[in-house]
């Protein structure tokens, strides 16, 4: 399973609010030989404005009020503190006795937009990383003796700070030997191994470097805001543009995805269609030296730039040219350099979108056509919509476009992947249901004031009235639960895969701006949960989420992830159930349905592989320590080579050492921008087991109906079947 984190999540109505493991902050306390930084960041004149508006907001807006004062001023510590060491690998418990003298102040700092003691934290996680980088580059200098017996303690959570520099220094010794032993036992060379590591780690600390007062302030900031609850969050001006591009899945540039490459900034991949794929002339792999703004204007050298910094150069109004000085792909270092001119143009992210296809089960010897619909986010273009532009873009046209090419190619049912989709624009979840149902309630959705409204589908008629199934798992959040505990609550369709993530509350967006009299400063926006929703049956899907009527194989407990394990979520709880009809009635289906699901998993090898690596997955998952002995992590390595062989044999199209080759890429890519445009264009070419089995499932369900029609809305009230 690919587990995606992220700083913050962006998505309007839902979105799952994660963090992503950076090194830390602050100002010297205890002794160090390092030299100090250059420059310490300090806040900027903006950021005395915008924490007072995003004080303001979440005070005396927020649906949970919650008094500034001094226990949430120690909430805001701890929670700062987490977000900037989280695995306890950077700070000293001296450096935390010694910053807890701000503890109890932090609330007066936001009060009075005095930010000095969340710059004074931030800086000192700067140097402590700085620190640590250096030590673990020294080491690769030496040599590691891999016959002691010993264990890496990689899970750090729950553990004690470190409490001297020395023990510290042991615990960044053994980091150091388990990276060494993961690409030892890839048959790399010393040499190799020691390169590719003091890349990594330079990477590490390059970024760190990077960072600047709007990085300290956004974690600041949201640190108070997740210490009120998980989904309310202060979005920077840049992050704030990134959240308009994956609503509307479209931004004005040239159609690249860029990542950071040591001091350069690279071409990952190009979109299909957008202006650098039509022009032709820049190709992957090509490195970024300069950029300039129209045909005449001189070009900017770029090299050790931000990549943020560099996609905003290249980010632009369609129909203007930005000038790209390369170093190409083939050329070393020192090649020849060229300079290409792009006219920005609209790029269309379809990566984003909702996609289908068609998949072919066999059931009893006959062939049933199922479609399935990927929907990955709930999106909307928002500005597109205010301004009724007949062609804007939402996840709700997109479907009923897909829904309408299924009939043609003739499906008997339908299943909703909402695998991964954290949410959205909650208005997208209501009228995707009205897809599905004739009219009716969707949710409903109570203020910090008690008003309850209800949310309706008001369009009459149904895109798809025959056999649906919607497939969630945990990562399955806010809009997403939406619908599907609405098709649920209407017995629309069977609900497929593992609980979700149990996020029920709504977010709204204040632009910061709108409060500010200069023009030239922009402040971000404040993301605020301003309302919980509630299913029409009336219980909410806050913490609990929506239960699966057939549970799939998944990997770990699912009450260990999800809004129930986050710090101050709020709890489940529940209102009157709205005036709604069943549609359906296909509970008599489900025993026989999920039987053969059950026999399914011990007799068709993919199901039970999947299960087996599950299972495997669950044992490791529950250490929290890894050996540094060659000799044991050889002979598990070899006990887990041998596994896969027996499942899946030889591949061979990539050998052990290209498998590490291709982490390493993603690794020393995980923490950077995404660069032009926030996509993930890796394919999976691996088959999706389980979105095979819920359409195999959806065809015994439709199997086991024949004439009876309880999968299907009918004009006639619904009977209850059995089936004997």
């Amino acid at each position: 399973m690919k587990l995606k984190a992220s700083l913050l999540s962006i998505l309007f109505s839902g979105g799952l609010a994660a963090v992503l493991s950076l090194p830390g902050l602050g100002t010297a306390v205890v002794e160090s030989n390092a030299d100090p930084l250059p420059s310490m960041l300090e806040p900027a004149t903006e950021h005395s404005f915008a924490t007072r508006l995003t004080t303001r907001f979440l005070s005396s807006y927020h649906y949970r009020r919650l008094q500034l004062d001094d226990p949430m001023s120690e909430r805001i510590f701890d929670q700062y503190i987490e977000l900037l060491d989280p695995n306890k690998m950077y700070f000293l418990a001296s450096d935390i006795r010694d910053l807890r003298r701000y503890q109890v102040h932090l609330d007066d700092a936001l009060m009075s937009a005095e930010l000095a003691p969340a710059f004074d934290i931030f800086n000192l996680y700067i140097r402590r990383v700085n620190e640590r980088i250096d030590y673990a580059q020294q080491l690769l200098e030496g040599e590691f003796d891999f016959t002691i017996d010993e264990n890496y303690f990689y899970d750090r959570e729950a553990l004690p700070w470190a409490t001297t520099r020395a023990e510290i220094e042991d615990l960044w010794r053994q980091r150091v030997k388990n990276d060494w032993i993961g690409l030892m036992l890839a048959e790399r060379e010393n040499e190799d191994i020691r390169d590719t590591l003091s890349e990594r780690y330079a990477n590490i600390q390059r970024r760190v470097k990077e960072f600047n007062s709007q990085d300290a302030f956004q974690f600041f900031m949201n640190a108070y805001a997740r210490s009120i609850e998980p989904h309310s969050s202060y979005m920077s001006p840049r992050l704030a543009d990134n959240f308009e591009i994956s609503m509307k899945l479209s931004l004005d540039g040239i159609g690249a995805l860029l990542g950071a490459e040591g001091e350069y900034v690279s071409v990952q991949s190009i979109v299909p269609g957008g202006p650098a794929d039509l022009d032709g002339r820049l190709q992957p792999g090509d490195r970024i030296v300069g950029v300039g703004q129209g045909q005449e204007s001189d070009i900017q050298d770029v090299v050790g730039w931000r990549l943020d910094d560099v996609v905003d150069q290249i980010r632009g109004e369609r129909d203007t040219t930005v000038r790209l000085q390369l170093l190409p792909a083939q050329s070393g270092s020192k090649g020849a350099m060229k300079t290409i001119d792009i006219v920005r143009n609209e790029v269309k992210l379809e990566e984003q979108a909702a996609q289908a296809h068609v998949e072919e089960i066999e059931v009893d010897g006959q062939l049933r056509r199922m479609g399935i619909i990927q929907v990955p986010v709930f999106y909307v273009d928002f500005r597109g919509r205010a301004r009724n532009e007949p062609n804007y873009r939402s996840s709700t046209r997109d479907v009923r476009r897909l829904i309408q090419e299924m009939r043609k190619e003739g499906v008997e049912g339908i299943v909703m992947d909402l695998r991964g989709n954290g949410g959205g624009a909650l208005d997208e979840a209501t009228t995707m249901v009205g897809l599905f149902i004739d009219e009716g309630p969707v949710v409903q959705v109570r203020d910090a004031s008690g008003r309850i409204s209800v949310e309706s589908d008001y369009e009459p008629g149904m895109a798809w009235e025959g056999p649906l199934a919607v497939l969630v798992n945990r990562h399955s959040a806010s809009a997403s639960e939406i619908f599907a505990a609405a098709i649920q609550d209407y017995n629309r369709g069977v609900i497929l895969g593992e609980p979700t993530f149990g996020k029920g509350t709504v977010q709204n967006l204040f632009n910061l701006d709108d409060f500010s009299t200069n023009e030239d400063v922009r402040l971000g926006q404040v993301k605020l949960t301003m309302a919980e929703f509630f299913r029409v049956n009336g219980g909410s899907t806050q913490s609990m989420g929506v239960q699966p009527d057939i549970m799939l194989p998944s990997f770990g407990d699912p009450d260990e992830y999800g809004e129930s394990s986050l710090d101050f979520a709020l709890p489940w709880t529940q209102i009157t159930r709205a005036d709604f009809d069943a549609l359906g009635d296909f509970a008599p289906l489900l025993p026989i349905a999920e039987q053969r699901h059950q026999n399914r998993r011990s007799s068709v090898e993919e199901l039970t592989n999947l299960v087996e690596e599950m299972n495997e997955w669950e044992a490791r998952s529950q250490r929290k320590s890894i050996s540094l002995m060659a000799s044991v992590r050889e002979q598990e390595h070899a006990e887990a080579e041998a596994k896969r062989l027996e499942r899946y044999g030889p591949d061979p199209d990539e050998s052990a050492d290209e498998q590490v080759a291709a982490n390493e890429a993603t690794e020393s890519n995980s923490s950077a921008d995404s660069g032009e445009l926030a996509v993930d264009t890796r394919a999976d070419d691996e088959p999706d087991v389980l979105m095979l089995e819920s359409a195999r499932i959806l065809a015994d369900l439709i199997d086991l109906d024949e004439d009876q029609h309880l999968l299907v809305h009918t004009a006639e009230p619904v009977i209850s079947s059995s089936i004997n």
